[in-house]
């Protein structure tokens, strides 16, 4: 079976290559000629935890390739993905590529489109004559850990009309399906509705837990230790309960975008969801605050920020909390050096005047008058931190990810603050 997958982005790099992986042959095509390239000489723009080494070993097995012939690819297609990151004009996309794409073959949309667009797209298709099944299939992928949601999936969710279209892609599927991944087939609007909703929960469970780290440092109670017992709960679970922790991601802020508008023209309210988008927006402002308070007055302060991707294992800067700390910080006078593993290239094209990107983290930290844990990189963990305490003008450390031993940085001498942790005499 020969997969056509639309779209060297993220999405469309993802998708190819734990395809390739799975043992089918795959064509990623697009008409961007230097992105293509790229990839096909083994250069991906972007970080993603194990994608380059699963690229290469699919190359070189001869499972996967890439082209710029679009209206090529999709003719050879057995069945097409269309997963562009930027839904722009994605039933136009859809209704060209039918057009040059055998009859009966699936078209399955990936991309991160609104409630009622499989729908509309199928109508248009039908009313130019062309026979072709529209399938919506979201994917539910996190950045950072990409792979492991594509390999081993909560569920695999098709909305679709036509059953040989679902046979087709159960088939395409059947190495993750024989590992017990439950299959849902349901309606296009559900399918589409599911992934925003998702979306949305995940916001809701994050802003919930930051606001009661908030509440813990006003009650002397502990949120990392909250959020564990909270978390063993088996009717809440602790992915996505961890204080401190954002929501970013490039697909989120168009997610909510998306339901929100959807619940206005519906005359809907969704007040959790606003509450909740409400309070996500506040978590920087709250660390800003809390910043302030420690380094007064913040104007001419040098501060040494490791950590720019949104979370560990990605390059992404979308919805950043750590970037948005770094612009307020800017804002009020301070001077922000910074260094991420893998993010810097990214931040730097998001935001170039602000701030100082360094090649280290001890070179973020040196002469600083406090640092700060944007992200939680696990490597953060294993600095040397007599050292960093030498380099610092303040040993103040802000750790926004509650990643690191406050007992230990407190015997070797540094000041410590993290989220919603208890204060100095017990453990902050």
């Amino acid at each position: 079976m020969q997969i056509g997958v639309l779209g060297c982005g993220y999405l469309g790099t993802v998708i190819s290559a734990c395809m390739a992986d799975l043992g089918t042959p795959v064509t990623c095509f697009d008409s961007d000629i230097g992105r293509v390239r790229a990839m096909a000489d083994g250069l991906v723009p972007f970080y993603e935890k194990n994608l380059e080494e699963i690229i290469r070993r699919n190359v070189r097995a001869g499972r996967l390739c890439y082209s710029t012939e679009v209206d090529s690819s999709a003719s050879r297609s057995q069945i097409l993905f269309i997963a562009p990151d930027e839904p722009l004009a994605i039933e136009d996309i859809m209704t060209r590529l039918a057009s040059v794409t055998p009859a009966d073959v699936p078209l399955v949309l990936c991309s991160p489109c609104s409630v009622g667009t499989a729908s509309r797209v199928e109508k248009a298709l039908y009313q130019r004559g062309m026979v072709h099944p529209v399938v919506s299939f979201p994917l539910f992928l996190t950045h950072g850990c990409a792979i492991e949601d594509f390999n081993w999936p909560d569920r695999i969710l098709l909305g679709a009309n036509s059953p040989e279209a679902v046979a087709a892609i159960k088939l395409l599927f059947r190495p993750l399906i024989m590992r017990g991944v439950p299959v849902i087939v349901t309606n296009f609007e559900t399918a589409e509705l599911v992934r925003e909703a998702a979306t949305a929960f995940v916001a809701t469970k994050v802003s919930f837990i930051n606001e009661l780290a908030s509440l813990c440092e006003h009650v002397h109670a502990d949120a990392r230790d909250l959020a564990l017992a909270l978390g063993l709960d088996k009717r809440i679970a602790p992915r996505c309960l961890s204080p401190g922790v954002g929501l970013g991601g490039s697909f989120v802020e168009s997610d909510m975008e998306s339901l929100a508008d959807l619940a206005i023209e519906n005359g809907v309210p969704l007040k959790v969801l606003a509450a909740a988008r409400e309070v996500h927006e506040l978590h920087t402002a709250r660390l800003v605050t809390k910043i302030s308070s420690l380094v007064q007055p913040m104007a001419k302060k040098r501060i040494g920020l490791l950590g720019l991707s949104f979370k560990p294992h990605t390059s992404s800067v979308a919805g950043s909390a750590s970037m948005a700390l770094a612009r307020e910080l800017s804002t009020q006078g301070a001077s922000v050096s910074a260094y991420d593993p893998f993010a810097m290239a990214e931040a730097e094209r998001s935001w170039r005047q602000g701030m100082r990107y360094c090649g280290s983290p001890y070179e973020a930290v040196e002469g600083t008058d406090a640092v700060i844990i944007g992200t939680g990189w696990p490597e953060f963990r294993s600095l040397d931190f007599v050292r960093l305490k030498r380099l610092v003008n303040r040993p103040l450390i802000v750790d926004t990810k509650n990643l690191l031993d406050s007992d230990r940085l407190r015997n070797l001498g540094f000041e410590y603050m993290g989220v919603g942790r208890m204060p100095a005499a017990a453990s902050v």
